[in-house]
């Protein structure tokens, strides 16, 4: 079974949920509070979500941005989806990372998620 699915049916690492996605922290987070918002319906791919689906990830992203900004206080925040094996995606459901930022937190954030190539992350 799907390691996202089967939480789901858990559901005792959720920490928010609508109709059509939820979300949990991170097992492996790159910073404290490292959210994962996930789909309720099974399917690989962000081109395969609807409209619906695209809302309510929405939604939940703005919501635990809500809880992690009352627990955390982050500075800011990367948002991620890995598409496909070529960009690193290691579970085949949908599923967006949500990434608390602080000042700090790296020598030099500027570049962002451009730091996947490290020697790309420095634009200037």
């Amino acid at each position: 079974m799907c390691l996202f699915c089967d939480i789901l049916l858990k559901r005792d690492k959720i920490i928010y949920e609508n109709d059509l996605a939820y979300a949990i922290f991170d097992n492996y987070p790159v910073t404290k509070g490292h959210a994962l918002i996930i789909s309720k319906r099974h399917f690989e791919s962000f081109f395969e979500a609807s409209q619906a689906e695209l809302m309510a990830i929405d939604d939940a992203l703005k919501n635990v941005k809500k809880i992690l900004d009352d627990s955390i206080h982050p500075d800011g925040y990367n948002l991620g989806i890995n598409q496909g094996l070529a960009s690193g995606q290691s579970v085949m459901h949908l599923h967006v990372h949500m990434i608390p930022r602080h000042f700090g937190d790296t020598p030099n954030p500027r570049g962002g998620v451009r730091g996947v190539f490290p020697d790309k992350q420095n634009y200037e």
